[in-house]
């Protein structure tokens, strides 16, 4: 029996109807009702400007850290294992914060712990300031990771629900935007101001971001989508202690609820991981790559990362142009197979120009997925999972990333930076096969 044709269960028994039990079997038809909708409310550019503002605050602190882990390691004495470790733990940290998170934001809302995770990050970001060894300031980046790790998937499927599905995934291209204005900015700033005020006053920068964001939050409202289905679960289901305890289940069941799903699931997994992989390691590397392979300093290095920086921005905003115009799985093969191309092409550049400009080029296709993620799962997923989805999927993705410093670094230690590269550009073709194989087109889908 399929989805589409299984019947409905009883009130008492869970409260979901059909509609929340698994993925729809195929996208709504672009009808001109469908695709040409009202412009945005005030609301939702609300929740846009909001998740925007904190997916900023989330980049500019990571590419923060990249940038002033020598001078961390000097001032504490922590080995050169201690230092990458601070990465690896933000990222361990924001895998269980999104997960923890997204399941809270299915149950609880999307703006009210979107605002618990700014607050969790807020707060331990300006710890890290007071830090007095490596101890202490590990504690404080694995907790600013938990943080950290709910603002994607949420922030994305409250924009996913605030707009009108034409302009879906150009809204979820804008959030993405957010995490490279934050990047954008920690790479040139960073090695202008870590000179002048140290780790410690950066840090304390780190945290304005949280707290303007935060305040942006409190003039949020709830997607009438999620209110409404907030509604139709209370009045349907039986207010008993064992249904509280599987609310919890019952989201991630979701994420596997037929095979199609699954199917689906497995899809996005695999192109959540191949994203974060290759966006960690490429951009914890890059400095290092353009220092020691062609002499470059930190500014010279900052303003190269830039640059790269800068064509992943413009990749982003072109993906949900094309994602929307187009549909999502053209846009993700188009972008897939330049990612294989222009990474192999980096890797054999040696010219000041040359890096400039592919550097660019190359961040336009390997980054510039990042901006149909939100519609893509939000279109897969009903209302009670899709912030679960999000973030679980997305987090996975970001837990196989860790290893992407740690793989380049490997890599270009026993061999080099261009066979790292080499690497890289080899993993963006199991993101074709997976796209091909296991991912349903979705545009103009009606949000359940």
């Amino acid at each position: 029996m399929t989805a589409a044709s299984r019947p409905e269960p009883p009130a008492e028994s869970s409260g979901l109807t059909p509609a929340d039990t698994a993925i729809a079997p195929a996208a709504v038809p672009h009808t001109k009702e469908n695709l040409h909708a009202a412009s945005p409310s005030g609301h939702a550019v609300r929740a846009l400007i909001a998740s925007v503002l904190g997916y900023a605050m989330d980049g500019f602190d990571l590419l923060m850290l990249g940038f002033m882990l020598p001078a961390i390691s000097a001032d504490l004495h922590l080995s050169g294992a201690q230092a990458g470790s601070l990465v690896t733990w933000t990222l361990v940290g924001a895998v269980a914060g999104g997960i923890v998170f997204g399941l809270l934001s299915d149950r609880y809302g999307r703006v009210r712990v979107l605002t618990w995770t700014i607050l969790v990050f807020a707060v331990f970001t300006g710890l890290c300031a007071l830090s007095r060894g490596y101890a202490d300031l590990l504690v404080y980046r694995t907790i600013a990771g938990i943080g950290l790790g709910g603002e994607f998937g949420i922030g994305m499927a409250l924009v996913a629900e605030a707009w009108p599905a034409r302009l879906r995934a150009r809204a979820s291209s804008y959030v993405g935007l957010g995490w490279q204005v934050g990047v954008l900015a920690a790479a040139l700033l960073t090695p202008w101001l870590l000179p002048v005020i140290g780790w410690r006053g950066m840090f304390a920068i780190g945290l304005l971001p949280a707290v303007v964001s935060f305040v942006v939050r409190r003039g949020v409202e709830e997607p009438e989508l999620f209110v409404a289905h907030r509604a139709r679960i209370a009045q349907a289901r039986t207010q008993t202690e064992a249904h509280e305890r599987g609310a919890w289940l019952r989201a991630l069941g979701l994420l596997v609820a037929d095979a199609r799903t699954a199917r689906a699931s497995l899809g996005v997994a695999v192109l959540c991981s191949v994203q974060n992989f290759g966006y960690y390691g490429l951009m914890i590397w890059l400095p290092a790559y353009l220092s020691k392979s062609f002499g470059y300093s930190l500014t010279k290095s900052g303003l190269w990362t830039a640059a790269t920086v800068a064509g992943m921005a413009l990749g982003i905003w072109l993906f949900g142009v094309a994602a929307d115009r187009f549909g999502r799985r053209p846009a993700f093969l188009f972008y897939q197979v330049g990612a294989v191309a222009m990474v192999f092409v980096y890797a054999h550049l040696s010219t000041p120009f040359a890096l400039l400009i592919g550097g660019a080029a190359m961040g336009v296709f390997v980054n510039g997925m990042i901006g149909g993620y939100g519609a893509l799962i939000s279109e897969l997923y009903p209302t009670p999972a899709r912030a679960t989805a999000q973030n679980v999927l997305f987090n996975i993705g970001r837990a196989v990333g860790g290893f992407g410093p740690l793989a380049v670094g490997a890599m270009a230690a026993r061999y080099s930076f261009t066979a790292a590269l080499g690497m890289l550009a080899a993993i963006y073709v199991l993101d074709i096969l997976a796209t091909l194989l296991l991912i349903p087109e979705r545009r103009g889908a009606a949000l359940e």
